[in-house]
């Protein structure tokens, strides 16, 4: 088995992403609200997909001794450099994810959820209990906790494969093309930053990441046949929790649909 075969296996889930209902029914600010509002979580946890194979792939403690596999250590340190301290619209330095929150704020979307759920976080010190008695919806609870639950079981492959193969490509480019006709038909929106952030995610991940993370999988699986089954299991599973949270936006917005006719 090798990137390829694996690129086959999850076609059929990245399919149901790409073509799925959800991206006909943001048609107005309150939808993109909907959708910033549940997306956010996608963000975040994505940081800590990144952090975990950082800890994983190289030292991150004292004293230091070099990690066996150079290439990995290289792969996620230069992704690590981009995604936790990339250039802002504004030319500062932030996150992925405080490029995302400020772009919330600039077009209005509350962030006063992901803000308190983080903070019950650092209270609880355990993700696990602040995602359960969260309010969230179940599905975005089940998108949370499977990622946790890879990062808790410590195995450096099927942590790379949720981050790799469980962060669709093709998305950033579509919500790319409905933020620029929302501009034109929202002009009073601010979606600059928006339309920033997901630009900088098509460029980093076409041309640097997608390609890193890609040879990353390789180098971690080598020619063992289990590692790569495994790979090919959690990529499958995360795109279906992926599906599972774009379903559960969807609901939100058909619903306020109702109460509203």
């Amino acid at each position: 088995m090798n990137i390829q075969s694996i690129n086959q296996s999850i076609d059929k889930q990245k399919q149901q992403l790409l073509n799925h209902s959800l991206y006909s029914k943001i048609k107005s600010v309150e939808d993109l609200h909907f959708f910033l509002e549940n997306h956010v979580y996608a963000v975040w946890d994505f940081m800590s997909l990144l952090k975990a194979l950082q800890q994983k792939l190289t030292c991150t403690t004292t004293p230091w001794f070099a990690t066996e596999n150079t290439e990995t250590r290289y792969l996620i340190n230069e992704i690590v450099l981009a995604e936790e301290s990339d250039l802002t619209i504004d030319g500062k330095r932030q996150s992925h994810f405080e490029m995302y929150l400020d772009a919330m704020k600039a077009c209005e979307a509350p962030t006063y959820e992901i803000e308190s759920f983080l903070q019950n976080v650092l209270e609880t010190k355990n993700i696990f209990i602040s995602i359960k008695n969260s309010n969230l919806h179940p599905n975005v609870k089940a998108f949370l906790e499977f990622t946790f639950r890879v990062i808790e079981e410590g195995k450096s492959h099927k942590i790379a494969a949720a981050f790799t193969f469980g962060r669709e490509d093709l998305i950033p480019n579509m919500f790319t093309e409905i933020l620029r006709n929302f501009k034109a038909n929202f002009p009073e929106t601010d979606l600059s930053k928006l339309i920033y952030y997901f630009e900088r995610h098509i460029e980093l991940d076409a041309d640097e990441h997608g390609p890193m993370a890609m040879q990353m999988i390789t180098e971690l699986c080598g020619d063992d046949s289990h590692k790569w089954n495994e790979v090919e299991e959690v990529s499958i599973l995360a795109l279906e929790k992926r599906i599972g949270l774009w379903d559960a936006i969807e609901e939100a917005i058909n619903k306020k649909e109702v109460s509203l006719a």
